[in-house]
């Protein structure tokens, strides 16, 4: 079985991405199952399911950021997904924190950022992007080839490992090398590791602590004029 994980913001176009392969890949006899991760609301796998008749699921993470959730139910996620016997897990999370890597270590990781979402879009969203191996452009019907050429050349900027996709998603246009990606990544095996590292934010915020002030904290910490992050506590 292989692991495709999609990430990218809000409104980028993920599912749509999704739902083009995933009917590409049915069309060839493939057999696939999908699962969502959000934070509090989504519909898709119930739409994918309807629409496919695949196997689907969902996980809210709540008060954990999605990455987060997405690493403490991968693990799970994959033996679900090998007792349906399927060929494909896509894996679509919310990927909102930034600064966390929604990828995995043997997984294909895509990432889809929308053409319209302007010309600085590559440069802030951190592992996201630079630790995918592709990232699927999408909207592209909407800029002109000048504002294309830009967003290609800021992606460029962040990783130069990464293979660009421009796409029409709406319409199932410029798919297929991303199709052919998915085919080559090799199966998944455990156990998996998160790619790249994960942040360091220990600090009392995290566990429900609501003052205003670093003051009024301890654990890595920040100030407004300082240097960087420095330690405050046992």
């Amino acid at each position: 079985m292989k692991l495709v994980i999609c990430a990218g913001p809000p409104t980028s176009g993920k599912t749509t991405v999704l739902k083009r392969i995933i009917q590409l890949l049915l069309n060839e006899g493939d057999k696939v199952a999908y699962l969502k991760i959000d934070v509090q609301y989504a519909e898709e796998d119930e739409i994918l399911k309807k629409e496919f008749g695949i196997p689907t699921k969902k996980v809210y993470s709540g008060e954990l950021c999605p990455d987060h959730c997405n690493v403490m139910v991968l693990g799970d996620a994959i033996e679900w997904a090998q007792k349906e016997n399927v060929d494909y897990l896509m894996v679509e999370t919310a990927g909102l924190c930034l600064r966390c890597s929604p990828y995995v270590d043997g997984c294909l990781g895509v990432v889809v950022l929308e053409e319209t979402g302007g010309m600085n879009l590559p440069r802030k969203i951190g592992p996201m992007l630079s630790l995918a191996d592709v990232a699927v452009v999408t909207k592209i019907d909407l800029v002109s080839q000048a504002e294309r050429e830009v967003f290609r050349a800021r992606i460029m900027s962040v990783t130069n490992q990464v293979t660009i996709i421009e796409t029409d998603a709406l319409h199932g246009i410029g798919l297929g090398g991303l199709v052919k990606k998915i085919k080559d990544t090799k199966d998944v095996s455990l156990p998996l590791y998160l790619r790249g590292n994960p942040p360091v934010g220990t600090c009392t915020i995290c566990v429900g602590k609501k003052e205003v002030g670093w003051k009024s904290h301890f654990g890595v910490l920040r100030q407004l004029s300082g240097d960087g992050l420095f330690y405050r506590g046992e």
